[in-house]
């Protein structure tokens, strides 16, 4: 006979890792070409000039420079009116 009580099974302990998603680049820093300035899931912000866009939807820059955001204003169809957010390095 055993002498110890069976122990219990638990359906918790897991988690995925982290994507580290995020700005990693913030306005006013300089960037060489090919830096990684933001990665995302969707677009959330968006390319501008000399800023290109990855399969991941990763921006990145194109060239050397300073990197500036912008808001631009933009309407759907509806006439909803949100904001974009626009990333580009000059």
């Amino acid at each position: 006979m055993s002498h110890k009580k069976a122990g219990g099974s638990s359906k918790n302990g897991r988690d995925s890792q982290s994507k580290r998603l995020g700005v990693k680049v913030f306005e006013g820093e300089t960037v060489h070409a090919g830096s990684i300035l933001i990665r995302q899931k969707g677009t959330k912000y968006h390319a501008g000039s000399n800023v290109g866009i990855g399969g991941d939807w990763t921006l990145f820059a194109l060239k050397n420079g300073k990197v500036a955001f912008q808001e631009k204003k933009k309407q759907k169809y509806d006439g909803r009116v949100f904001k974009d957010t626009l990333v580009s390095v000059i």
